[in-house]
């Protein structure tokens, strides 16, 4: 083994089948084949879909990204996968693929935490992470306050949503302007044409009793809709942009107060934000203004990188090579409620690659 691990890494915890190869810190492929058009006419993610495109999709996406690594599968070192959170049904078609993989190769096989593979994608675009490590995580299924002593071991939890997530409110408000799904991109684009202080929109958990790292977005949400109703019902226009600006500032402003102020309570100087919310150009900007005033140095992957993608678990599978982490075992289960406490599933029984409960022909004939 290179002296930086060459890992691929499987993700399909959503409606997103990411594929990614990196070797140590440096990104050699990030393939993506999503099924978000699929289920934009149900108006969200359904799980059954979301699981039989991740099946079609699968070999070519892992072959794709092979090609644009220029590498042959034989040349790694280890097979990456999300085994949680995440949709049950969607995470069992990338871990049953990455067992396979990983047999047919005789590789290691990591199962890893999908909310510390979105931490640890940083190291992809700024170098390796700080110890500890500040991470604010904002997608459709988490909003989380969390610091990395260790991104591979040691992941604990500061503060979390008690209701609806970020991501999650963007794609409601969406729904109830008739803006279509996903929601984040579009609100984020018709905000930049409104006002941000035209509606009062209230701040979930900002009270000085309020716990000071959690989040709730489902008040927010309800005063948004009940706003909208109303200007509807007395037959008023629904003046779309300044309500999308007005709520996307309401969100951010609670998300980026709180980081920081877990970074000062915790002494922690740099603050890294993930997850698909942080492709939110007003979230990227006001964490910048707020960073800078407080001395903190922001953190943030460009784009592509904070939506789901294989190259986030391909990042921490090679951390997991880099620190010898103990590999996990064949018989590697899904586990859709992962705790974030768990950046990993090590094996009770070795590496994977030294069962033998497949016949060698049909070894073989996996992976030629």
């Amino acid at each position: 083994m290179a002296d930086e691990p060459l890992v691929l890494g499987i993700e399909t915890s959503c409606d997103e089948t990411g594929v990614g190869i990196v070797r140590g810190t440096t990104l050699l492929a990030d393939a993506v084949a999503s099924s978000v058009d699929t289920h934009a006419r149900f108006g969200g993610v359904v799980p059954e879909i979301a699981s039989r495109a991740h099946l079609e999709a699968m070999v070519p996406t892992i072959e794709r990204a092979l090609k644009t690594a220029g590498i042959s599968a034989r040349d790694l070192d280890g097979i990456a996968v999300t085994a949680g959170p995440g949709l049950a049904g969607a995470l069992l078609v990338g871990v049953s693929a990455a067992k396979a993989y990983a047999y047919a190769l005789n590789k290691p096989l990591y199962g890893v935490n999908h909310l510390a593979s979105h931490i640890c994608v940083d190291q992809l675009e700024h170098g390796p992470l700080p110890e500890p490590t500040m991470a604010l995580l904002v997608s459709g299924g988490h909003s989380s306050l969390l610091l990395a002593p260790d991104i591979t071991a040691d992941v604990r939890p500061m503060g979390a949503t008690i209701d609806d997530a970020a991501g999650e409110a963007f794609d409601k408000i969406a729904r109830v302007l008739d803006l279509g799904f996903p929601g984040g991109p579009v609100i984020d684009r018709l905000a930049k044409e409104g006002d941000p202080a035209a509606i009062a929109f209230p701040r979930g958990l900002s009270g000085s009793r309020d716990p000071a790292y959690d989040f709730s977005f489902s008040g927010l949400k309800t005063a948004v809709a009940r706003w909208i109703e109303a200007k509807r019902n007395a037959g008023e226009e629904v003046p779309v942009r300044d309500v999308a600006a007005s709520f996307q500032e309401a969100v951010v402003d609670v998300l980026t107060r709180k980081a920081v102020r877990a970074c000062k309570d915790e002494g922690v100087d740099h603050l890294m934000i993930g997850g698909g919310v942080a492709a939110n150009s007003r979230l990227r900007a006001l964490a910048q203004e707020r960073c800078e005033k407080a001395g903190i140095r922001l953190r943030v992957p460009r784009p592509g990188l904070c939506t789901d993608n294989g190259a986030m678990v391909a990042a921490l599978g090679a951390e997991m090579v880099a620190r010898n982490r103990p590999a996990s075992d064949l018989d590697l289960s899904a586990d859709s409620s992962l705790p974030v406490t768990d950046p990993h599933v090590p094996g009770t029984q070795g590496h994977a690659h030294d069962h033998d409960h497949v016949h060698e022909i049909s070894k073989g004939n996996l992976y030629p």
